[in-house]
C-alpha cells in the first residue's frame, strides 16, 4: 500500500499538531505510549462508544506516521448522508463508511465485508460496534463479537 503523502502529512498535523495539544490541556485527556503500534503491521481498536471525543481521543494517542492507515469505521448514514460530508470525514477523519441498514440488492454494503476489505488492504481498523455512546467500561456482546471476528481475520486468516 502505498502512503498518500498529502493526506499522511495533513493527518499527523490535524491530530499531533492541533487536536493532541487541546484535548491535552484543556480536555485532560492523558496519553500512554502507543509507539509500539508503529511496528505492528496492522491492528484493531476496539473500544466503547461514550463521548463524542472518542475518536478524535484515540486518533490522537496514535503515532503520527501510521495515521493514514487507521480507518475509524463510521456510519453510513450520518458520515456519508451528502458528497461533501463524505469527501470531508474520508479526508480529515480517513473514515470507512458502512451501512448500517443494508439492503439485499445494495451488494456490497454489508459492513463485515467491507471492514475484511480494508484489513485486506492493510489499514487497521478503529470500531466502535455498539454504534453508539454505551456505558462506560462495559463491553458488550456486540463488541465481542467483534472482537472474535476481527481476531480470526488478522491471526488466523493472514495471508
Amino acid at each position: 500500500m502505498e502512503k498518500p503523502f498529502l493526506k499522511s502529512r495533513c493527518l499527523k498535523v490535524i491530530y499531533k499538531g492541533i487536536c493532541r495539544p487541546i484535548l491535552k490541556y484543556f480536555v485532560g485527556v492523558q496519553y500512554p505510549d502507543c509507539s509500539f503500534l508503529k511496528d505492528e503491521k496492522q491492528f484493531v481498536i476496539i473500544a466503547n462508544h461514550n463521548s463524542h471525543l472518542d475518536t478524535l481521543s484515540l486518533l490522537t494517542s496514535l503515532p503520527g506516521d501510521i495515521l493514514w492507515k487507521v480507518r475509524p469505521v463510521a456510519a453510513q448514514d450520518y458520515f456519508g448522508n451528502t458528497k461533501l460530508k463524505a469527501k470531508l470525514s474520508n479526508f480529515f477523519i480517513n473514515t470507512l463508511l458502512i451501512n448500517r441498514r443494508p439492503k439485499k440488492e445494495d451488494g456490497k454494503s454489508n459492513a463485515i465485508e467491507k471492514m475484511v476489505e480494508a484489513i485486506d488492504e492493510g489499514y487497521s481498523l478503529i470500531l466502535f460496534p455498539e454504534g453508539s455512546r454505551g456505558e462506560p467500561e462495559q463491553l458488550s456482546a456486540a463488541s465481542l463479537l467483534t472482537l472474535n471476528t476481527a481476531e480470526k481475520r488478522l491471526v488466523l486468516g493472514r495471508r
